[in-house]
């Protein structure tokens, strides 16, 4: 019998602008986990207002998401002919790649260098790609790293990681960040759409499973 093909979490950079797709990151191995937060955002009224105001919402909540990943280089060093470069550098490339999530690259600061020795009073801050958490087909979604660490675990003799655990802080970025017009924003409203279409998919439920005939007002 065989087995289902097992798809991977990860990460997708996309250019903001053109929508070219610019890398894919595939997590070795998918977390156990993954733990997310909402923050509703309600609508808090002036003093005096009607009390039913208090029934409005602002927008979408504030998600995060973090997740707890595991890279290892030790089935690739059990063919070492075959992973030269794991050989050579263990998991540093696959670490580099993720950490490079949270950096401007090298041209742009050495840009903005530049512009500043050339006298230039105000420079715009460094644009990053849109990055995309994609943990299924339903659930791809712009979001913006937020807290990135990592555990190195075991070492070569160079010193190269051949383990290591990575921790992914994310904060979803909704149109309230980037607007209805913004690539992003048109992508959390296909991510917020779907989510729409779970929750009327979820079996709904009588009255009386909660102990009641009828509500009591």
């Amino acid at each position: 019998m065989l087995s289902p093909k097992l798809i991977s979490g990860g990460i997708v950079l996309v250019d903001a602008s053109s929508g070219k797709l610019q890398r894919v990151i595939a997590l070795q191995y998918n977390p156990a986990s993954v733990s997310r937060t909402l923050q509703a955002q309600w609508y808090e009224p002036q003093q005096g207002a009607e009390r039913s105001e208090r029934l409005r919402i602002k927008g979408p909540p504030v998600e995060t998401i973090k997740i707890e990943a595991e890279i290892d280089a030790t089935d690739q060093l059990e063919y070492a002919g075959q992973n030269e470069t794991t050989v050579e550098f263990g998991v540093q490339p696959q670490l580099a790649a993720l950490e490079m999530l949270v950096f401007p690259t090298s041209a742009q600061l050495e840009s903005n260098n530049t512009l500043a020795g050339g006298g230039t009073l105000e420079i715009v801050p460094m644009e990053a790609p849109l990055t995309l958490f994609v943990w299924s087909k339903q659930r791809v979604v712009p979001v913006r790293i937020t807290d990135f660490s990592v555990t190195e675990e075991f070492f070569d003799t160079q010193l190269n990681p051949i383990q290591a655990k990575v921790s992914l802080g994310m904060r979803v970025l909704s149109v309230v960040d980037l607007g209805f017009n913004h690539r992003g924003g048109q992508y959390f409203m296909h991510y917020h759409k779907t989510k729409e279409d779970l929750a009327r998919k979820a079996p709904g439920s009588e009255l009386g499973a909660l102990g009641l005939r009828r509500l009591p007002v």
